[in-house]
């Protein structure tokens, strides 16, 4: 009865391959410097290698998965986030009806972070934060999950935060207790939740089983983010 969709990253591998064919990387807050170069790499790697093992990880579990990227049937249309950082895109338009095809199929997509732009043959490279947040808001899911390498939000004593509202985040964030690579993955809980996702919630991603744990037990995993109107407990409805 679940309709995931999984929208993945993969820095490390598009390092490995720009080190490899001698493309300079930098990056500005954080975020990557994508010259034409370089964005034709990232497509690479994120469309071809990474999306495919993800697709054949499915397919090995006895799933159905089909790989796709921002840019098929327009999925994620954006234009640049920043011009200082080249063909990196924010998205401005969503078009989710393939991803309802396919869950009608009973086949899971699986989303490259690469997007179209406004004009003729541009490509940009997105967030993978970013882009799951903006397809989950577009679908209005009932759950977005952001897996990261961290047990959740940390309060300021260091303990995992397992319930929280948009405005404790944002007094959070404003008083320094979030910093570093959280803020962006709370700005996009914030979001995603503004946009009509149910709830959000950032996990380990190494724990086994974590997203079934935060689907189907009470007491859930890592970090939950929803507005204050709706139950404070972790129902499963």
């Amino acid at each position: 009865g679940v309709n995931p969709v999984v929208v993945h990253g993969g820095g490390p591998m598009i390092n490995d391959m720009l080190k490899r064919l001698n493309i300079e990387s930098r990056f500005v807050r954080g975020k990557r410097v994508t010259d034409k170069a370089t964005v034709e790499v990232v497509e690479m790697v994120l469309t071809g290698l990474v999306n495919k093992r993800i697709v054949q990880a499915i397919m090995d579990e006895g799933g159905r998965a089909v790989g796709l990227s921002g840019k098929d049937d327009d999925l994620i249309v954006c234009e640049p986030d920043d011009p200082e950082l080249g063909f990196v895109g924010r998205p401005i338009e969503m078009n989710v009806q393939v991803l309802r095809d396919l869950f009608a199929a009973g086949i899971i997509p699986v989303v490259a972070p690469v997007a179209t732009g406004t004009e003729a043959s541009e490509t940009y490279n997105v967030n993978g934060d970013t882009a799951a947040g903006a397809i989950a808001g577009a679908l209005k899911a009932d759950r977005l999950l952001l897996l990261t390498d961290v047990t959740g939000v940390k309060n300021a004593a260091g303990e995992v935060v397992t319930a929280m509202t948009p405005d404790d985040v944002r007094s959070m964030i404003g008083d320094g207790t979030i910093a570093g690579g959280m803020i962006p993955k709370t700005e996009t809980a914030l979001k995603a939740i503004e946009e009509g996702v149910r709830a959000v919630v950032i996990l380990d991603g190494r724990v086994p089983n974590a997203c079934l744990l935060e689907l189907f037990t009470e007491h859930g995993a890592g970090s939950l983010i929803r507005s204050a109107d709706l139950p404070p407990v972790r129902d499963r409805a």
